[in-house]
């Protein structure tokens, strides 16, 4: 099924990936210190509730990203909702959980919410309606390593961040080259409905809300 998905998202869908890299070493300590107390009441605090967060945000700033083609594409619908999927890798296969509403949630409800998701996809017990309706998909493989790809669109989305493996590099500062943990992220976009210079717009705000924790408080 999902391979059949994914020929026809990438035949009918005319892609454009933009690349940028986000200072998230701000953020991570953030995360190192919430993360025991997340512990304590079984929650993995990883970056991803952040992202889902931050691109809540985003697109309710940029609401053309949260649109869809109708099916004969003349017609563009915006959603007056925020779902976002998650791409999960499984001994199943590539499933995709989608948080509902993730604009309306707290870092700490979504961190839970996907933590429950994930573990019913991969033990195959996840509900055709945990995975249905998004409007904008996060595809992570940090965790495996990686410096960059182009994620494929989950139509009828027009948008997926693809998230890559964060390193350390020295960025200049102004006055000296400083040790940062940099996180390459890369924008995959329907290019029929988004052109480059929203979607530069979009990306930029996610890289700043990523690097400027008071962002997150949007």
């Amino acid at each position: 099924i999902s391979g059949a998905n994914l020929q026809r998202n990438w035949v009918r869908i005319p892609h454009i990936t933009l690349f940028d890299e986000a200072d998230i070493t701000n953020l991570e300590v953030l995360r190192k210190n919430k993360k025991a107390q997340t512990e304590k009441i079984g929650i993995k605090l990883s970056l991803l509730p952040f992202l889902i967060k931050i691109i809540a945000g985003a697109l309710k700033k940029y609401p053309l990203i949260n649109s869809s083609l109708s099916h004969e594409g003349e017609n563009l619908i915006f959603k007056e909702y925020v779902h976002i999927g998650v791409a999960v890798d499984t001994p199943q296969g590539l499933y995709v959980p989608v948080v509902h509403n993730a604009d309306q949630k707290g870092i700490i409800d979504i961190a839970q919410e996907l933590n429950e998701l994930t573990v019913k996809a991969r033990t195959a017990k996840i509900k055709a309606d945990e995975i249905k309706g998004g409007t904008f998909t996060i595809s992570s493989l940090g965790s495996l390593g990686t410096t960059a790809f182009s994620p494929i669109i989950n139509m009828p989305e027009v948008g997926i961040l693809g998230v890559s493996k964060a390193r350390i590099k020295p960025q200049w500062d102004g006055k000296e080259f400083k040790p940062c943990l940099m996180l390459p992220l890369s924008l995959s976009l329907d290019h029929r409905v988004v052109d480059g210079a929203e979607g530069v717009r979009f990306l930029n705000f996610v890289t700043q809300a990523l690097q400027n924790l008071a962002e997150l408080l949007f």
